[in-house]
């Protein structure tokens, strides 16, 4: 069976790499004129790196990833810190397999030398495409240079604005959330060194947080950050904004957060966009993956592993159907619609950069979500994060008692909140 793949990314490799493990003929078209990822990094579960490991890439994605030890959460002006969960070796006690976080250049090019050492020639650059068609004999892709390619079915594997996507279920309605997304990637040199744990951290604060992680085994640390703003609204990785315009979001945070803007050569800026979920994937010999059928706002950190997921459930779908299409692609979705809907249950919550799953501590994620994850101290600890933009969006811990590092409001200090965490474990979370 001839497999054509549209999309060389993060999902698309990983369909196309597991597809040629199974056996298939595979090519990949992409139309970036080369084959690379955009400088930031990307954070890896345990479902991901099982995937990862079981396509050969262990050595190679161990080699270049960073581990977390665990996560914390920071308040936004005074640095307070409360511990999430433990990560590190109780992710493989629990799981099997790591949590790590990696550039997301490094894992596209692990990734694409794990194809080629299969097919050297499988992928295919300056390969835009721009339409496809289909019959009872096989599926044509057309692209912008003129050319075609056919094969028995193709996988649309080509991101948020998908051309397959558009070309079988027409234009998409995309609502803006009212966010605004910060990214840059930092050599740990400009940091200071107190700065440096191996602990992912996000700061909570008014109407936004930042996210930080170190990748490359400590040698960069990947800073994004959301910011609740409705004057632009593009939805590009890469539109390049100012350390100016960065630094004015955060007007007041923390000076560990400003130092890490500060450092970045160039900070990109991007609009949050929410989509309806699909409720099917394929028409006749296509079907499709990743963000071209499910994108995901960042807040969960499964956007990524989400599509590295269905390349490989798609190929063993297709493997074990002895390449029958039609009962492949029926059990790939029967696999994938519902869990990649698990992962979205913000939907209904645009300017919400907390998940339901996590407000209410639920485990509607099965296993996916970091609530479930943390158990009952991370648990606690993501109930009162919620507890805490909730106070500071209702007005209660927008200003800072000058000189004191607190904050001010009609009845007392935020670092004085009843705080949902019991007193006993949080006396252990307070870092």
């Amino acid at each position: 069976m001839k497999i054509s793949v549209v999309g060389g990314g993060i999902g698309g490799l990983t369909a196309a790499l597991s597809l040629l493990r199974q056996g298939f003929d595979v090519d990949v078209y992409e139309q970036a004129v080369e084959l690379k990822e955009v400088g930031a990094g990307v954070q890896v579960s345990a479902n991901g790196t099982r995937v990862l490991f079981s396509l050969g890439l262990e050595e190679d994605i161990m080699s270049i990833a960073s581990q977390a030890q665990g996560k914390e959460i920071r308040l936004w002006n005074t640095g307070q810190t409360w511990k999430l969960f433990d990560l590190g070796p109780l992710s493989i006690e629990r799981y099997g397999f790591p949590y790590i976080t990696i550039h997301r250049n490094d894992l596209h090019q692990t990734l694409a030398a794990g194809v080629r050492r299969i097919k050297p020639d499988a992928i295919k650059l300056s390969k835009k495409c721009v339409g496809i068609t289909q019959d009872d004999k096989g599926a044509t892709i057309t692209f912008a240079d003129g050319t075609t390619a056919t094969s028995d079915i193709v996988v649309g594997a080509d991101g948020v604005h998908s051309k397959i996507r558009e070309t079988l279920f027409g234009r998409d309605d995309p609502k803006f959330t009212g966010i605004v997304a910060w990214r840059g990637v930092i050599p740990v040199e400009r940091l200071p060194e107190r700065m440096l744990r191996p602990v992912g951290t996000n700061w909570i604060g008014p109407g936004g947080h930042v996210i930080q992680y170190l990748l490359r085994g400590g040698k960069l640390m990947n800073y994004v950050s959301v910011v609740e703003r409705a004057d632009w609204q593009v939805e590009s990785w890469s539109v390049a904004g100012t350390v100016e315009e960065c630094l004015a979001d955060y007007e007041g945070w923390h000076e560990d957060i400003h130092t890490m803007i500060k450092a970045i050569d160039v900070p990109y800026k991007w609009a949050l966009m929410l989509r309806p979920p699909m409720d099917e994937w394929t028409r006749g010999r296509v079907t499709l993956l990743g963000d071209a059928c499910h994108p995901t706002l960042p807040f969960l950190a499964q956007g990524a592993v989400m599509a590295i997921e269905d390349g490989f459930v798609l190929a063993r779908a297709l493997a074990e159907n002895n390449g029958n299409y039609e009962a492949a692609f029926a059990g790939y979705e029967a696999a994938r619609v519902e869990r990649t809907r698990q992962d979205r249950p913000w939907c209904g919550r645009q300017s919400q950069p907390f998940p339901q799953c996590c407000a209410e501590g639920s485990e509607a994620r099965r296993g996916l979500c970091q609530c479930r994850m943390a158990g009952r101290q991370g648990q606690a600890a993501l109930r009162m994060a919620v507890h805490l933009r909730r106070h500071l969006r209702a007005g209660r811990g927008g200003k800072q008692v000058a000189g004191s590092g607190r904050l001010r409001h009609d009845h007392s200090s935020i670092s004085k909140a009843r705080s949902p965490v019991p007193p006993a474990e949080r006396a252990k979370h307070n870092g």
